[in-house]
């Protein structure tokens, strides 16, 4: 079935940002201006240069970034122009319905970045098989995987939705990439990070020195740092899960939540839950404000008994993020960084955010 998907052109949106370079800047309203302001691409190369880059990582990451910022564009005018809300008709390799956003997301991150000659190899949430580089392309020595639009079926109702993304160098020596360079622990990332389209576009991103910050100016166009060094506290006061699957829970996992709203846990107050639906928004609040985010295992479909969160895609770049703010990631058993992807398309469970918290849980899934 074809489907028709209406939307601004790539050129139009380029224009428009250029148009309004500095104007925000030059033209400082209600305050002073900032004359002190770091840019996302001021960022990178100033890691490049401390770290000894070659600056093949950064070009990916700036690829990655205007992607990002075609996806806000594109998300900012949903409702307004037709045919970007709705469903395809189609389901994707998950059985989920695919979003036309999906499509769309999906297809802006391909082309940003099968062209540059630095990435061998990529594969998506919304890709049964691995994203090979065409054949006119030259390889490169990087593996990128995403999740294009996580969240997407909060599109149609204006809840914030987001893309992650794990860049690994790849295992393999030379020419194309292969399912060995795919499938890598996430102790292994290069880097990661997630952009989300909310009332601000916001990127965060890790190469394993700490957790940076980043929201997209839409008055010049340019990602600028904005919440510097990020550490996740050690504890949080908040629980983000889906209690609606509370009967299909094992024992542990409704224990711990029970805990967590009594008085007898650590904080001697009831935890506050905070559920948006949508992934990558969860966890930022947890990582700036500390919190615990679970989707356990549970008995509800046969078809996913280890959960509905995806390893490679899902899992491992927000764990690796996690990590470097001082958080901790989990399945409940073991930590989600040092499984080995048996697939592309591997479900874990994922128990993910302040250390303490999440470290608290695995005692409880004992009784799992």
């Amino acid at each position: 079935m074809c489907i028709n998907l209406i939307f601004f052109p790539l050129n139009d949106i380029i224009i428009r940002v250029r148009n309004n370079l500095y104007h925000h800047h030059l033209h400082a309203q209600g305050g002073t201006m900032n004359d002190n302001i770091i840019s996302l691409d001021r960022h990178i190369m100033e890691e490049q240069r401390k770290f000894g880059g070659r600056g093949d990582f950064s070009s990916i990451l700036s690829q990655i970034i205007f992607a990002a910022k075609v996806v806000a564009a594109q998300v900012a005018h949903a409702g307004l122009v037709e045919d970007i809300l709705g469903r395809t008709g189609k389901t994707n390799i998950q059985g989920e319905e695919v979003q036309k956003l999906d499509v769309y997301a999906n297809k802006v991150f391909i082309n940003a970045l099968n062209y540059i000659g630095k990435v061998c190899v990529m594969a998506s949430e919304e890709e049964q098989e691995m994203i090979k580089i065409p054949d006119n392309y030259p390889k490169g020595e990087y593996v990128v995987m995403f999740d294009p639009l996580d969240g997407s079926t909060n599109i149609d109702v204006n809840v914030s939705i987001g893309t992650i993304f794990g860049i690994y160098r790849r295992v393999t020596d030379h020419g194309d990439g292969s399912l060995d360079d795919c499938l890598q622990p996430g102790h292994k990332l290069f880097g990661a990070g997630y952009i989300i389209y909310s009332s601000s576009t916001i990127l965060v991103y890790s190469t394993g020195n700490g957790v940076n910050g980043f929201s997209l100016d839409p008055s010049v166009g340019e990602f600028v740092l904005s919440h510097p060094d990020i550490k996740m506290p050690k504890r949080g006061k908040i629980y983000s899960t889906n209690e609606g699957n509370c009967p299909y829970w094992k024992k542990g996992t409704k224990e711990y939540i029970d805990y967590l709203k009594s008085e007898n846990n650590t904080l001697k107050k009831p935890y506050s839950s905070r559920y948006i639906g949508s992934l990558v928004a969860d966890f930022h609040r947890n990582l700036l404000k500390g919190g615990i985010f679970l989707y356990p295992e549970d008995i509800k479909d046969p078809k996913k008994p280890t959960g509905k969160l995806r390893l490679l895609y899902e899992a491992n770049p927000l764990a690796f993020i996690a990590e470097q703010a001082g958080g901790y990631a989990s399945t409940g058993y073991e930590p989600i960084l040092s499984i080995k992807p048996t697939a592309l398309h591997q479900r874990v469970p994922l128990i993910i955010g302040s250390k303490d918290d999440v470290l608290e849980y695995e005692q409880f899934a004992k009784k799992n």
